[in-house]
């Protein structure tokens, strides 16, 4: 149950990390976070609580460059982590100019299952309309140049502010790469609220990742998650129906913002 848990809470951060707006690129450089940054976020299943998920981001050099180093990694904790032991981790280095991944790294370990993966990517100014990716998994492959990782999205988003003319109903199409595919994927905007968090009352946008009918869902609205609508732009709250119950995942701690919370 937690790894269907953990896939869903990983699909929704990728639904909410691009957007087609994002080519409206923020003159002023990068408003929305810094190295130093980390948020933690708590996942509970129904009252239970079942583990966290951390993002943080730090300065570092890989192959010479200066990038950024984001990570995502999640972890179960109590009765879950007694009887399905999960510690999942995923690497993304990142120009931070313009903000493309060099380098994904995906190292999972869930009960005694254990995957590792390196992907590298190569920005060829002879391709406009493709990039290289070289996976230690699945061999070489060409992708649409503007794709991301499973994390680089996540903080990419962050850094475009979200376009307060988005029209309610409005479904957003993008792109992604996970797990050695080219992932597709759909959002809808359903407005704004203010939500109480553990931060006091939020204002938000609020998100429907359009989800496929079928085994977990039963509707493509069973998902929920909400965007702080100041200039962090951090994912604060998820829910998510299953059919077989219901979960949440709620950002707890953050440290290191560079801008104040809620502003």
């Amino acid at each position: 149950m937690y790894k269907l848990l953990a896939s869903v809470l990983l699909s929704i951060f990728i639904l909410c990390a691009q957007n087609t707006f994002a080519s409206e690129r923020d003159l002023n450089g990068n408003i929305a976070y810094q190295p130093g940054e980390k948020l933690t976020y708590s996942l509970k299943y129904g009252f239970v609580k079942g583990g966290y998920i951390s993002f943080s981001v730090k300065d570092t050099l890989w192959n010479g460059y200066n990038t950024h180093e984001l990570e995502l990694f999640a972890k179960t904790s109590g009765m879950i982590d007694a009887v399905f032991k999960v510690r999942d981790k995923y690497l993304s280095f990142i120009n931070p100019d313009s903000d493309q991944p060099l380098k994904s790294v995906r190292d999972i370990r869930e009960g005694k299952y254990k995957y590792y993966n390196e992907v590298t990517y190569n920005y060829d100014s002879l391709y406009q309309d493709s990039i290289k990716i070289q996976s230690k998994k699945s061999g070489e492959v060409r992708v649409p140049p503007n794709i991301h990782d499973i994390v680089s999205a996540f903080y990419f988003a962050r850094r475009y502010r979200f376009n307060d003319s988005m029209k309610k109903g409005e479904i957003l199409e993008f792109t992604t790469y996970f797990d050695d595919e080219i992932f597709p994927l759909k959002i809808k905007y359903m407005g704004n609220q203010t939500i109480s968090t553990n931060f006091g009352r939020t204002e938000c946008y609020l998100f429907h990742p359009v989800t496929e009918v079928g085994r977990a869902f039963e509707t493509e609205e069973d998902m929920k998650i909400w965007v702080t609508r100041d200039k962090n732009h951090i994912p604060i709250k998820a829910k998510v129906n299953l059919k077989v119950g219901s979960f949440s995942c709620e950002l707890i701690e953050h440290k290191g913002l560079k801008n104040a919370f809620g502003k």
